[in-house]
């Protein structure tokens, strides 16, 4: 019998998810449950790669886990697992990493962007596409949903996969990156030529998942726009503002572009701000209350997260055991 076709995603515990990680990836992951296999991991390793306070680590873990669940992932449907609680994760980086060669590292555009930043930079910031490659090539991934700006994390992942087989044998799918065509990169209000970022703390740049009514409206009334006074979808990059709006708007009410167009055709930017913050408000509701729900019972965030760790273990830990055979290490007998 085929199989489904398997998917592994993989979000960091670190900042707050906004509307534009709900439309870009979590409203994918939703929507493929039941028809593919599905991996979601919460990546705390990577988290690692800059300095991380321990409490909040922890703090922002569970509250990942509790938006993933409020937002729709079902455990029932979809494996959701903190990426250390699998120690396969670790053990195939450290192998990549001997295969890897060092200019394919420096030449990654994300490793490039993050060092010029710091004075120092630490190795985990380097190696940190191998280690992503390590998390998907486990699961025998066939795709990936990712935004623009990993698609090339992804090309190293199959480049890996290739030299790994090359090297040592048939042992991995090769897999491929899947970019949504509208909505993966949701921009910020406050400046709409750049992508909306958890990181940002500026007050109006993203509309995170658990604002409140009020902070919602706020944020898109003060949304940047242009001066054409014009509601319709368009390429060009003075009017990205109102684009990103409109595209919010789209995928949150899956009307069309034309049907949009023609709703608020003749009204102004005012309009389209109010009516939009009431259609997100209305939205995110049902997922604020949820993760309010979900935070109070941290025992059951817990016993979720076990059972997707001991899931995600079935498939990683037997993957592990072929690649360490194939390199050549003697196993132990709890390996054999």
């Amino acid at each position: 019998m085929t199989r489904k076709p398997r998917v592994f995603s993989g979000i960091q515990p670190s900042g707050n998810l906004h509307i534009g990680n709900y439309l870009g990836a979590i409203q994918q992951w939703v929507a493929g449950q039941g028809q593919k296999t599905n991996f979601i991991c919460i990546v705390d390793l990577h988290a690692i790669t800059v300095p991380q306070n321990p409490a909040d680590l922890r703090r922002q873990t569970r509250e990942l886990a509790a938006l993933l669940l409020a937002c729709g992932i079902d455990p029932q449907q979809t494996t959701l697992f903190v990426q250390s609680h699998v120690r396969a994760h670790a053990e195939c980086s450290w192998v990549f990493s001997c295969i890897t060669p060092l200019g394919w590292l420096e030449r990654m555009t994300q490793y490039k962007a993050k060092a010029q930043k710091q004075e120092s930079v630490m190795t985990g910031l380097l190696t940190y596409p191998v280690l992503m490659a390590a998390d998907i090539l486990l699961y025998d991934a066939d795709e990936v949903p990712v935004g623009e700006d990993q698609k090339q994390h992804i090309e190293l992942t199959r480049d890996l996969a290739q030299r790994f087989n090359y090297l040592f044998g048939e042992t991995f799918v090769i897999p491929k990156p899947v970019i949504r065509e509208s909505g993966a990169r949701i921009m910020g209000l406050d400046d709409p030529t750049v992508k909306m970022s958890k990181s940002e703390t500026a007050r109006g740049h993203a509309i995170r998942i658990i604002d409140d009514p009020d902070e919602i409206r706020w944020a898109i009334k003060r949304a940047v726009t242009d001066s054409f006074n014009e509601i319709r979808f368009s390429d060009d990059p003075e009017r990205a503002g109102v684009n990103n709006l409109l595209q919010i708007y789209e995928l949150l009410t899956g009307r069309s572009r034309p049907e949009i167009e023609a709703h608020f055709a003749g009204k102004g930017y005012g309009a389209l701000k109010r009516e939009l913050a009431e259609v997100v408000i209305e939205a995110l509701r049902p997922i604020r209350e949820r993760y309010y729900q979900l935070m109070d019972d941290p025992a059951e965030l817990d016993r979720i997260l076990a059972i997707g760790a001991e899931q995600a273990r079935a498939v990683a830990e037997p993957k592990m055991t072929l690649i360490l055979e194939r390199v050549g290490f003697v196993l132990p007998k709890d390996r054999r």
